[in-house]
């Protein structure tokens, strides 16, 4: 959306401007936050459709991808050639759409812009900078909420309004001289005792640095004690690997912590060094202040750069009074608000209090049942977790995440019958371009429904095409065409094309023997089994399928000794291969 737009409407529902001679900070708009997972979520509406964006002062400007572009009726029209988005796991195409039908938070926009491209983000998309960088922000994701401010006269004032006598840090932020927009909150921190510049983004999950900038302070991932932690994901169609390691203090403003754990990555972030991500936002309230490019900061509580401080203290050395003195709740959203908030931080017993508080005052809202039954899964309770899923069904029928979510518990329990009914109620409720069709084409391959599987894969496929998550997709349109016999040029495509995207993944690898199997490529589906059991030796299907082959080439003893192997780590290891007439 254009900034006049906004800044028109902004004026609009602020009150008329106080005198300049004293500082005075007057609230525009409040977005209720509730945390999924590590996300901030906000509320907001297309029309009279429903839709839930994550909230990312990383992003320069609010994007939706193009499935939920589609699934929202937007008209996406292309981007300049040269403009691509890019972020973690490179960069994507992009296009451009407008709407004026969106709402946010109940606040209704005019003409609101969006960039068009990128990975799914198990949202709608992001809420970015066009909007939150128009005025300036408090961010109080301790409390659930974010509020747009429009400040006067506050050029030498501290904006830590809330604090009282309570300490706060100030940091200065870049900006540009004559107080035009500028799309990230970049700010100069110190690391190990330099100076590094950290964006702060809400839309990260984690804290996260560059290799080349943790090299420049002498550490790599061959450094003791680092440890790698897997690969992540982003924007582009690649996954990135990811390590942990310890440094010696990191100081935001005064505020020093000593020993954090910060996870470093294989990325470009243009003028920055660091990504501060959620685990400061959860933590901290802050104030930024995008007309004087300053930030006020004060520390509430709770773990962050993988420490949980028992005695914190400010700069001078005093201890610091973490008394939570926000208002207690008094509604089934605000209860439903801060149990997310601290399921975030991994308090569930306070979390689980919260949810109840929430559903006593709310009881038919199954949106309240739900949060607490992955707070219960998440606290070991898997008995209450199953009955409020069933408990949200009952309330929701169409609710497709509750439906998934006690497909895979049914599943795990062996009832198929019913992990079957919530995954056709699931489908039903999708809309064809939806994120979760990935999920869903994966429970009816576990479901033995490779016919149900594939059409899934497929809408997922065409909807998603630059997403990071193609890899996956792809492996699985593979494997549902080499157990159907279906399509074998086709599907070793998708193998090759999902081995490009995730070198060295078992799973492909073993996909990709099936359909040389199915070809009669005895010799290659041989080199993919082995290259499949050199990284997962412990695959049963893919030492069975092994033995299978060893078969075929007359080496009666080694396949043998596969199947043995196979049906000692899973005795049903060969019922697949005879269901689908691979072995007869």
């Amino acid at each position: 959306m254009g900034a006049t737009s906004l800044i028109a409407l902004l004026g609009a529902l602020a009150a008329p401007p106080p005198a300049a001679t004293k500082c005075q900070a007057e609230k525009i708009a409040e977005f209720p936050i509730t945390m999924a997972g590590r996300s901030p979520m906000v509320d907001a509406r297309f029309g009279d459709r429903t839709a839930r964006f994550i909230l990312d002062s990383g992003a320069f400007y609010s994007t939706i991808s193009r499935a939920s572009a589609a699934e929202f009726g937007l008209k996406v029209s292309a981007a300049p050639p040269w403009f691509r988005l890019q972020g973690i796991g490179g960069d994507t195409s992009a296009g451009i759409a407008e709407t004026d039908t969106f709402s946010l938070a109940g606040i209704k926009l005019p003409k609101v812009g969006f960039i068009v491209g990128g990975s799914d983000t198990g949202s709608a998309g992001l809420i970015g900078q066009n909007i939150l960088g128009i005025a300036d922000v408090e961010y109080d994701l301790p409390h659930g909420a974010v509020r747009l401010m429009k400040t006067n006269g506050c050029a030498r004032a501290g904006l830590a309004y809330w604090a009282g006598d309570k300490p706060f840090t100030m940091v200065e932020l870049e900006g540009r001289a004559d107080g035009a927009f500028r799309p990230h909150t970049v700010a100069t921190v110190m690391l190990n005792g330099v100076k590094i510049k950290a964006l702060f983004d809400s839309g990260a999950q984690s804290s996260l640095l560059s290799l080349a900038t943790a090299k420049r302070l002498g550490i790599t991932p061959n450094t003791p004690g680092v440890e790698f932690v897997g690969n992540g994901g982003g924007l582009g169609t690649h996954s990135v690997p990811t390590w942990l390691a310890t440094f010696d203090k990191i100081d935001i403003g005064g505020e020093a912590i000593n020993k954090p754990r910060i996870r470093m990555s294989q990325l470009d972030l243009g003028n920055a060094d660091m990504l501060i991500g959620v685990d400061f936002f959860l933590t901290h309230r802050m104030f930024v202040s995008n007309t004087n490019h300053r930030m006020f900061i004060t520390y509430e509580g709770g773990p962050v750069f993988g420490l949980s401080p028992k005695g914190a203290r400010s700069v001078d050395g005093k201890p610091l009074d973490l008394t939570d003195k926000a208002a207690e709740p008094t509604t089934a959203e605000e209860y439903s608000r801060r149990g997310a908030t601290y399921a975030s931080n991994h308090k569930l017993t306070e979390a689980l209090a919260d949810f109840d508080k929430a559903i006593a005052l709310s009881p038919k809202e199954s949106r309240y049942v739900y949060q607490r039954a992955m707070a219960r899964f998440a606290n070991g309770d898997r008995a209450g977790s199953f009955a409020d899923l069933d408990r949200a069904i009952s309330l929701s029928p169409d609710d497709a995440d509750a439906r998934l979510q006690r497909a895979q518990f049914r599943l795990h329990d062996g009832n198929e019958t019913g992990a079957r009914e919530d995954v056709k109620a699931a489908d039903s409720a999708l809309a064809p371009s939806s994120d979760k069709r990935l999920v869903l084409a994966s429970l009816y391959d576990r479901l033995g429904s490779p016919e149900a599987a594939l059409p899934n894969f497929d809408s997922w496929l065409a909807s998603h095409p630059e997403d990071s998550s193609r890899g996956i997709a792809l492996n699985g349109r593979c494997w549902v065409r080499g157990l159907l016999n279906r399509d074998l040029d086709k599907a070793m495509d998708d193998c090759n094309a999902a081995l490009r995207a995730m070198p060295r993944d078992a799973s492909i690898l073993d996909s990709r023997a099936l359909i040389r199997v199915r070809r009669g490529e005895w010799k290659q589906a041989m080199a993919d089994y082995n290259a499949a059991l050199a990284i997962n030796p412990r695959s049963a299907w893919s030492l069975y399928m092994r033995g299978l082959v060893e078969a075929k080439s007359g080496e009666d003893a080694q396949a043998k000794a596969d199947r043995a192997a196979a049906i000692a780590i899973d005795p049903k290891a060969g019922d697949r291969a005879k269901k689908y007439g691979i072995e007869k």
